[in-house]
């Protein structure tokens, strides 16, 4: 069976109008060529739709059961055009994203506001995880944007890497504070707030440490590097932490932020990646976020390196 959808629309506006003419003036079509369309179509059904009497047409009754059919399949059809233009305006979709603590709490979340804050049919999965979780949920295809640590290579995976600079946490009473730039020297045998023993992280402030001779004091092991801005809040640490955690710390301390952050020399990195599915082409809707995405870290590790952040 090949039935066109013009020929459907035809049939609709002959049963609405009762005429051939007044559904060719309807359509836009001639007379000949709406009568040609109808024809065909109760050969392709195997159906005669309407008898033709002394120039009138009279409705049979497989034509009124037809109507019905026809309207759903049109108003379907109407509806999956508007629904696909929508989502080519990335009016309408789902956006499913899994990221590391650093940017969970206010970074990701601002971020997704202002991208759907007018797009309310836009529908959206945020979940926390950590980064190695978030490398299998990606990859496995059950989410279509992931911010994590860089993982090894993955042929599942296309990544977009960053190398964030590190900066120095610390109380804005503190002495330190009064500096530009923090290395080393200046905190050496000082307590500090570290990831844990192993992570990339912690290693490479570890070797920026021995590599001018500096005592590095790890007094506090944590997780994720949020936690530890409360002990430096309370003057019992100083953490080198992340720029994202960085800018979520100033999210919610806008008012009166009583830490202040500095640029760490030798630079201590931290490699991140926006992550996506390989071998599924990515959505308008998720290719435009990630988009902003890149747009918020590189300003991001740019803002706490060009200045400095109180």
């Amino acid at each position: 069976m090949n039935i066109s959808f013009r020929q459907l629309q035809a049939f609709r506006e002959v049963m609405r109008t009762g005429s051939i003419s007044e559904a060719a003036r309807a359509l836009n079509r001639t007379q000949p060529a709406v009568s040609s369309m109808i024809a065909n179509l109760e050969e392709e059904l195997g159906l005669v739709l309407f008898e033709r009497q002394r120039g009138r047409l009279i409705k049979k009754p497989e034509a009124v059961y037809f109507l019905e059919e026809t309207e759903a399949i049109l108003d379907r059809f109407s509806q999956s055009t508007r629904t696909m233009r929508e989502i080519a305006d990335l009016g309408e979709g789902r956006l499913r994203i899994a990221c590391m603590p650093a940017s969970s709490q206010f970074m990701m979340p601002r971020l997704l506001a202002d991208f759907v804050r007018d797009k309310p049919q836009v529908k959206v999965s945020l979940m926390m995880r950590a980064s190695t979780i978030i490398e299998e949920w990606v990859a496995s295809q059950q989410y279509d944007i992931g911010l994590a640590e860089t993982p090894a290579p993955n042929r599942a995976l296309d990544s977009m890497d960053f190398e964030l600079h590190c900066v120095c946490a610390m109380h804005r009473d503190d002495p330190l504070s009064q500096k530009s730039v923090i290395n080393p020297a200046d905190l050496c045998g000082r307590p500090l707030a570290t990831l844990q023993d192993g992570h990339p992280n912690l290693i490479a402030t570890q070797e920026a440490f021995h590599s001018v001779g500096a005592e590095l004091n790890a007094r506090f092991e944590l997780r994720n590097f949020q936690p530890a801005l409360k002990l430096v809040e309370e003057q019992l640490c100083y953490c080198i932490c992340d720029p994202m955690t960085a800018a979520s710390y100033f999210e919610y301390q806008q008012l009166d932020p009583t830490l202040v952050f500095r640029p760490f020399t030798p630079t201590v990195p931290l490699a991140i990646s926006i992550l996506q599915p390989a071998h599924r082409p990515a959505s308008l809707l998720a290719s435009a976020f990630v988009n902003i995405l890149v747009d918020a870290i590189e300003d991001i590790n740019r803002k706490f390196h060009s200045q400095p952040s109180a």
